[in-house]
């Protein structure tokens, strides 16, 4: 079944421990990025080589390398988001004050972990999308305080294998035409 795709969805992160969760166990409140604004980008893109004579009778093309990268914006946050957007962070936090302290940048500190981002995209009436890479921001990120907009974190996700054949996207979607 073909379908129109409308709207945005919810984007949930967790720890990626080696193998995939089940989308029941990372699609719960706690897990949840934030609530996106933008709603979501998914690209992915393949780089070829092509031997060619130089009369262009004869060609052959492989496929090199590929790139799948994530995009959301994100715009509820605080800083233990910030820990999963920033390899670097290190947050504590005081019960006594009530306080969340993000420290961020010193080589040192990268903690090198991956994370699997599943979007999840709700739509009643054709079925639901599940897209999940496992990956980390790349983009850095910027925090614009602006008197009247919003600040929302621009993430890029760059996804790196999951499994042990390479995959870089998983993509599931509810089709009730399937017998």
């Amino acid at each position: 079944m073909e379908r129109i795709v409308l709207g945005s969805g919810k984007l949930y992160v967790d720890e990626f421990t080696g193998e995939l969760p089940e989308d029941a166990a990372i699609e719960v409140e706690a897990k949840l990025l934030g609530y996106i604004q933008g709603g979501a980008t998914l690209s992915y893109k393949p780089t070829f080589y092509e031997a060619k004579d130089d009369l262009n009778f004869v060609s052959k093309k492989i496929i090199t390398d590929e790139e799948a990268i994530l995009k959301s914006g994100v715009m509820t946050w605080n800083g233990e988001t910030l820990k999963k957007l920033t390899p670097t962070a290190r947050v504590t936090e005081d019960t006594a004050k009530k306080t969340r302290t993000v420290k961020i940048g010193g080589l040192s500190n990268n903690d090198g972990k991956k994370y699997v981002l599943h979007f999840v995209h709700e739509d009643k009436t054709d079925g639901d999308i599940r897209v999940t890479i496992v990956g980390s921001n790349e983009a850095g990120f910027e925090l614009s305080f602006a008197k009247d907009k919003e600040t929302v974190i621009n993430a890029e996700f760059k996804a790196q294998p999951q499994d042990n054949e390479g995959t870089l996207i998983l993509y599931k979607e509810a089709d009730t035409s399937i017998a």
